[in-house]
């Protein structure tokens, strides 16, 4: 099972696999709070400063979002997610975004694994 979470809370214990998906590392985090970094899932720099600024909607944060998976590098690291996801019983997918916040890339990614994309 895939969840989303905020690195900032406190782990559960049905969390599983903690897997911090952020471009950088979040400031005060201990490296044990996570299993494993993969930094290259995060959004592009220029993506996040777009959508931090509010030059993008969440409607074009999500299609150029996906649309960098094209990349072969960003997309063999997604093909690396998958394998961890079908290894472990739960995988929580981390970001520096509040539990409650929905617009973030953490459920763009864990509903690109649902859907096999």
């Amino acid at each position: 099972m895939v969840r989303t979470g905020s690195v900032y809370s406190p782990a559960r214990e049905d969390d599983g696999f903690r897997l911090l998906v952020t471009r950088y590392w979040p400031r005060g985090v201990k490296k044990e709070r996570v299993d494993q970094w993969i930094r290259g899932l995060g959004p592009s720099t220029e993506l996040i400063k777009d959508w931090k600024a509010g030059v993008i909607s969440w409607g074009e944060f999500q299609k150029r979002y996906r649309a960098e998976f094209k990349d072969p590098e960003k997309k063999k690291l997604f093909d690396e997610l998958k394998e961890i996801a079908a290894a472990e019983e739960n995988v929580t997918l981390l970001c520096t975004c509040k539990e409650e916040e929905r617009r973030c890339h953490r459920h763009l990614l864990s509903a690109m694994l649902r859907d096999g994309s």
